[in-house]
């Protein structure tokens, strides 16, 4: 799934990172909850969160997670974007619940991991 797919159907935006929205995004990961997310072991993930703090950056950067989007209306603070943008990673925001986006994504084909 592009980018610019996750972008249109959630009618996010991105808030710092790569804008390349050509991008490929391979597998979708849901959690609030990061030692969930530590055990995760795959390639080009997308990870969805409510869970809108530097810990969250942290273990995307520690899990080799390259796109982090934010549900529920949550907003990355200037910290969390500096951090995010020294790691490489890009982040997203959109109003939806995390149950919505999932299932939108789910819907237009973006993987699960498991």
């Amino acid at each position: 799934m592009k980018v610019s797919q996750i972008l249109d159907v959630l009618n996010a935006q991105i808030v710092c990172g790569n804008t390349d929205l050509n991008q490929d995004i391979d597998f979708g990961f849901a959690s609030d909850l990061m030692s969930d997310v530590l055990t995760i072991d795959s390639d080009n993930l997308l990870l969805v969160t409510g869970l809108n703090n530097l810990q969250t950056i942290r273990t995307s950067e520690m899990s080799d997670i390259p796109y982090i989007l934010f549900v529920r209306d949550k907003k990355a603070s200037e910290e969390m974007k500096s951090l995010a943008e020294e790691s490489g990673i890009t982040l997203m925001e959109c109003r939806y619940s995390m149950f919505r986006a999932c299932s939108l994504l789910c819907n237009m084909g973006l993987e699960p991991v498991y």
